[in-house]
């Protein structure tokens, strides 16, 4: 292709297009791109776009600016190059050159790659530090982190139990004399909550002078969530999208994105309805103008106030793509914020893969949740994809794979709407599947999804045929569940298979998936003598413990907390032996602090000093 039809885009650390005026004997003098031999650009291949711009073919390179050239080319000088966000270009577009604002649209799905323009396709965002290179002194900046984050207990009973990282082993028991405490060996923090809190410390350390916000929750515990606040973290949004207004209060007025933003019918004949949107109420009878002018000023929202000298951290769940966008059109820079935990990636580049390797990709999560939404944007840039949250729900959509009746495999988009993919054809799109998964969920549920869709297609379609791709990818693979997570339940899984327990404490946040799917496998053995608690504070007395009802199915409505009793034996055993164990996003403070809450239940002098009990640890 001709050098005419080709142009490379340079862009800085905070996706900023470099470019400078015409020149001087071109009458406009418009902004157009700065010519590549004019800086010096990051050594990895550019990416390269083939687009198609006002009827013509166009390709473009898009490449990483290091520095400026040493030696510019004739007439091109330096310090008349600038460098524009997506935004700023697109607000004045008669400052551009014709060839420039015509380019800009055509950029819009490619937005998502440029502040990684750094990376190989194979390279993670942001991989897990080695122990030696962990920043732990970020953790006891002051009292309050330390006792948060630090726990003497804790790192004993890691530094004893954990023979291998990634392998569960015997869980640890604890003798206080009155009450007994069975530890699992492996609980609390995995390495991507470790990695992406020590990113928001360190980000809000390192810039004293700039406003540092996290796209929404760091990770799924309050408490965490409240310490960064204190120390001037402020969020973009909630855990659901919905955003925050200058003010920190909820906007529930003005959703993030188009896709969210509600439709509100006027009536034709009836009486006509009333909403209250918490300012005043509004009749949706009345004309277009009068709403209008009823209607009060929509508050102005964080995300509104964004600048390229802010910081935005992307949490270790990841982020959607539109949020992404979003972000990279305002200059804001994301490569060296973004957190998302890599075993989340791992789960992005096995979608890519199977994508590509012509696949309709089956994400097994929850919806509603941040990681799986990402997932899904993620996924369908390479592949049809659908959410399903169960096995239960597999079993629907393998109800369609096999039905020969049209008019119920077009169900299909009832029944998974808001979950699969733009265009999605049920005639096409679900004859070869394979499976990617949330990483918080059970394994065991994921394998039953693999071996029913396995055995499903099978049946409808035969053996697979030699030289043919299988109808299920992946080989029944089921390595994108998180390695943290799984040896989390291996280890509960041993400690509850030990001696008697009369109790269970499962420590998270109540929107914690993992920390829930831990008190499910505690409940399968305990009933109701599992509970799911946030800290120390929920435990009121042996008698009172505020244990949380998760809500597993969006039909459940909203979570809801109930007093119950530790155990319901009377009189309680003696000693006591409650199993202890955290979800990946509760600090080790919190454990020794619950430990710390129960054993002041009891009378000093039946309980046997801590010292004793981690000597007995030593022998």
């Amino acid at each position: 292709m001709p050098d005419a039809d080709a142009l490379t885009l340079c862009f800085d650390a905070n996706n900023r297009l470099a470019v400078h005026p015409e020149p001087a004997d071109t009458p406009a003098h418009r902004l157009a791109p700065v010519p590549p031999a004019a800086l010096v650009l990051h050594p990895r291949a550019p990416q390269t776009l083939h687009l198609t711009v006002q009827g013509n073919p166009l390709t473009v390179h898009l490449a990483r600016v290091l520095d400026y050239a040493p030696s510019p080319p004739p007439g091109i000088s330096p310090a008349a190059f600038i460098f524009r966000s997506f935004d700023d270009l697109a607000a004045h577009p008669a400052a551009l050159t014709p060839r420039l604002a015509a380019l800009l649209p055509a950029l819009e799905p490619h937005l998502i790659d440029i502040p990684y323009l750094h990376l190989g396709e194979n390279d993670f965002i942001y991989k897990f530090r080695p122990e030696k290179e962990r920043n732990t002194a970020i953790y006891a900046q002051d009292p309050v982190s330390s006792a948060l984050y630090q726990s003497q207990l804790c790192t004993t009973l890691k530094t004893l139990a954990r023979r291998v990282e990634g392998a569960a082993a015997d869980p640890t028991p604890l003798d206080f004399g009155a009450v007994c405490y069975l530890i699992p060996s492996h609980f609390g923090f995995c390495l991507g909550v470790k990695n992406a809190i020590e990113r928001a410390y360190e980000a809000l350390a390192a810039n004293p002078g700039r406003r540092v916000f996290m796209l929404s929750e760091l990770i799924h515990n309050p408490f965490v969530n409240e310490d960064l606040i204190r120390r001037g973290l402020r969020y973009l949004q909630t855990d659901k999208g919905i955003p925050y207004t200058v003010q920190g209060t909820v906007n529930i007025q003005r959703p993030t994105s188009n896709a969210q933003r509600p439709s509100i019918n006027t009536t034709n004949g009836a009486a006509a309805p009333h909403f209250d949107v918490g300012c005043s109420t509004f009749d949706v009878g009345r004309s277009a103008a009068e709403a209008a002018s009823a209607m009060p000023r929509p508050p102005l929202l964080l995300w509104d106030t964004l600048t390229p000298d802010d910081i935005v951290i992307i949490p270790a769940f990841g982020a959607t793509d539109d949020d992404k966008r979003r972000l990279i059109r305002k200059g804001i820079a994301l490569g060296q914020s973004d957190a998302t935990c890599m075993l989340v990636e791992k789960v992005w580049k096995a979608a890519r893969a199977y994508g590509r390797a012509g696949y309709t990709v089956i994400i097994h999560g929850k919806s509603e949740h941040e990681e799986t939404k990402a997932t899904f944007a993620n996924t369908q840039r390479h592949a049809p994809a659908v959410i399903v949250r169960n096995l239960a729900e597999t079993r629907l959509l393998g109800d369609i794979i096999t039905s020969p009746d049209p008019a119920f495999r077009a169900t299909f988009y009832q029944k998974f709407v808001g979950r699969h993919t733009p265009g999605f054809d049920v005639n096409r799109h679900l004859d070869r599947v394979a499976v990617v998964n949330q990483t918080t969920l059970l394994m065991n549920e994921t394998r039953g999804i693999i071996t029913y869709l396995r055995d499903l297609y099978a049946a409808h379609y035969g053996p697979d045929q030699p030289g043919q791709p299988a109808r299920l990818g992946g080989a029944g693979r089921t390595d994108t569940l998180c390695y943290a997570t799984q040896v989390n339940q291996d280890a509960l899984g041993r400690a509850l298979q030990k001696t008697p327990i009369d109790a269970a404490l499962v420590i998270g946040g109540k929107n914690s998936s993992n920390t829930w799917q831990l008190h499910r496998v505690c409940e399968q053995k305990l009933g109701p003598r599992a509970h799911f608690i946030q800290s120390e504070r929920n435990i009121h007395s042996l008698d009172a413990i505020e244990h949380y009802h998760f809500p597993a199915h969006k039909s459940d409505g909203p979570g809801r907390t109930e007093l119950r009793p530790l155990c319901p034996a009377v009189p309680p055993p003696s000693p006591l032996r409650i199993l202890v164990t955290g979800g990946a996003s509760c600090p080790d403070g919190l454990i020794q602090q619950v430990i710390t809450r129960i054993n002041s239940l009891f009378p000093p002098a039946t309980l046997r000093p801590i010292d004793a009990v981690l000597a007995d640890l030593q022998k």
